[in-house]
């Protein structure tokens, strides 16, 4: 099937585009060259794979800072077996970002970042130009246009989430600036917020509701997908760190313009949450609902509760999904979480397993009650590392007869569809639903550490981002089902928006009615029966604090491993708290299950704020360019 991953065609010509290094990549330099790109409309749509060819890799763990740069994910260090390979993100969640060479450096397109602002350099000539094509049918050409106005916002916003005010690129300088012209300067995120959301907007009226020809074209933009990241940029733009954060007071041009508002607007927020509504709507009406799993395969409820979960991730072009990510294929992902789970094949080195949740994460899913484990009445909480042994009627979920941690223990369907563990069931679609996988990690046993690498640093394993149809091979090969990464389904939408409704105006009845949607999808009771019936702290939906607790931590178990927890943490304020501490796992060393059920120190990381919430500029380029200002603590 010839989807269209978009880098295919576009590679060869980037290349042929060079670049201007003194300050940004915004600069035309081979009109020659550019003009004979529109000559026909297959030229011009090379070009237009070279716009889409820009994306940032969010499937793939190195390059995405949202994967290994926070607390959800951990590994060991370094990644032994693959030194070849960066490590950047881990050296950003070890507190090792650099000023001179940052990492990730989605700026100058350095360290493995995207060059992002040679991306709205081409997305510019792209657009400049279109309209030259003499065999582009006009309705094809507003679509194309719709595609790549969409780009150049995103490739906006990407920048905005990373560095906060940036410069904003509407047009390319001529080739005829001068030096003075090329020294641009940042905008305040007001205005940036404002061209982006206009911008997207344009974008959205000349894309489709849907793709058409799904054959060839799954990956191209469409309009769902214009507004759903409008209301992604307004949510963020209402969120604490650029609405009245009194911390960028300081931060302001050489001319004296403020770059961040410091004045609290809740106004923001009723206008990301108009905007999450409007792309609701468009979603319902083009058939976009929450994935639900069938299959011909006898399933009990649970089980099909429990696939409906993973494969709202895992299913290729899932009727969740809003926009997938197609650049890659995401295989390499799915080595990197899969563990050696066929005790036959052991020896094969083409899984590692090792992309590890932390014990964190783990304690963040609810219990079975659908409440927090220090909140539920039920829940022996202080108890939580204590061994239990699992009996028929956990065998759902454990391994009968096996001992694990009672943290283990009737928790919530997320758990157990997310996360691998030391006496973990999981099922995949070559064993029986009465003959599952197991995973047995302690030391000596089949899921745990062998070597100098492939192995779980916390004894948790990513079961959600590995799809049922994996199979191990013999010798050191796999098979797979490849999925589009999801850079937006219907239950973030739905959260952005409870979450927009509550700061704009307190808990209300459709705040409860979108929670509860994705509450029900993963096999939970309401928000409002589970903190009446269990929770200690019964009245916490209904008052605006209590219900920000509840759907920010929501968000974290609906979206974990998905990386969304990195910005989300950011653009709360909370991640100067929240990342200022212990990474623990299981002590996965031990053969015993008394000595692997002592939660072990990993790292201790430290988060300086508000330093740490903003990517640094490269240093060299505030040396060359005047008109850039550093971001505060860099």
């Amino acid at each position: 099937m010839k989807k269209t991953i978009i880098f295919l065609s576009a590679l060869m010509f980037t290349l042929i585009l060079s670049c201007k290094k003194d300050y940004l990549d915004i600069v035309p330099d081979n009109i020659a060259t550019i003009d004979n790109a529109f000559t026909n409309r297959n030229e011009a749509e090379k070009f237009l794979f070279t716009c889409y060819s820009y994306l940032p890799s969010d499937n793939d763990i190195y390059k995405n800072p949202a994967m290994l740069g926070g607390d959800e994910l951990w590994t060991y260090w370094p990644i032994t077996s693959l030194s070849q390979l960066p490590q950047n993100p881990q050296l950003i969640a070890r507190g090792n970002q650099s000023v001179t060479s940052p990492f990730l450096n989605f700026w100058d397109g350095e360290q493995d970042g995207s060059p992002i602002y040679r991306a709205l350099r081409d997305c510019n000539i792209f657009l400049e130009n279109v309209g030259k094509v003499p065999d582009l049918d006009p309705s094809k050409r507003a679509i194309w246009t719709g595609e790549v106005q969409f780009l150049k916002a995103y490739y906006h916003f990407y920048l905005l989430r990373m560095y906060g005010p940036i410069p904003i690129i509407d047009k390319n300088l001529p080739i005829t600036s001068t030096t003075e012209e090329v020294r641009v300067a940042r905008e305040p995120v007001d205005k940036v917020v404002d061209y982006l959301a206009n911008l997207l907007d344009t974008a959205a009226n000349n894309l489709p509701l849907t793709i058409q020809n799904r054959a060839s074209e799954l990956g191209h933009i469409t309009k769902p997908i214009a507004l759903s990241v409008k209301a992604k940029l307004l949510t963020m733009a209402a969120s604490p760190q650029f609405n009245g954060n009194a911390d960028y007071a300081g931060l302001k041009n050489a001319d004296g313009t403020a770059l961040v508002n410091t004045t609290y607007s809740v106004e923001k927020w009723k206008r990301a949450a108009d905007a999450c509504k409007q792309a609701i709507d468009l979603c319902t009406q083009v058939g976009i609902q929450l994935y639900k799993f069938s299959s011909i395969i006898a399933l009990s409820d649970r089980l099909k509760t429990e696939m409906s979960i993973r494969n709202s991730v895992c299913q290729p072009w899932n009727q969740e999904l809003i926009w997938g990510y197609s650049n890659n294929n995401g295989s390499a992902l799915q080595r990197q979480t899969m563990p050696k789970l066929d005790p036959a094949r052991s020896i094969n080195e083409s899984t590692l397993g090792q992309l590890a949740p932390t014990l964190r994460i783990a304690e963040l899913f609810y219990t079975k009650n659908g409440v927090p484990i220090n909140e539920d009445k039920t829940w022996d909480f202080s108890n939580r590392y204590t061994l239990k042994t699992a009996g028929g009627t956990d065998q759902d979920y454990l391994q009968n007869g096996y001992t694990t941690a009672a943290l283990h223990f009737d928790r919530e369907p997320r758990f157990y569809a997310d996360l691998g563990f030391d006496g973990s069931v999981w099922y995949m679609e070559n064993r029986t639903p009465s003959s599952p996988w197991v995973v047995q990690a302690k030391s000596g046993q089949a899921q745990s550490r062998k070597l100098a690498f492939g192995y779980s640093a916390t004894g948790f394993f990513t079961k959600k981002l590995v799809n049922w149809k994996f199979v191990i091979q013999d010798g050191q090969g796999f098979t797979t089902e490849n999925y589009p990464w999801p850079m937006m389904r219907l239950s973030d939408l739905y959260l952005m928006y409870a979450e927009a409704l509550n700061e704009a105006s307190g808990p209300s009845e459709t705040i409860y009615q979108y929670l509860n949607l994705v509450r029900d999808r993963a096999g939970l009771q309401t928000v409002q029966a589970s903190w009446d019936n269990y929770s200690i702290n019964p009245g916490k939906y209904k008052d605006q604090a209590g219900l920000r607790q509840i759907i920010h931590q929501e968000r974290g178990i609906e979206l974990a491993f998905e990386g969304s927890r990195f910005w989300d943490l950011k653009r709360w304020k909370e991640a100067s708290a929240t990342l200022n501490g212990g990474i623990f796992g299981w002590d996965i060393e031990q053969a015993d299950a008394t000595g692997y059920y002592r939660p072990k120190l990993l790292f201790n990381q430290r988060f300086v704020a508000p330093r740490d919430y903003l990517w640094p500029i490269k240093e060299y380029n505030t040396i060359v360019n005047p008109n850039l200002v550093q971001n505060p603590g860099w």
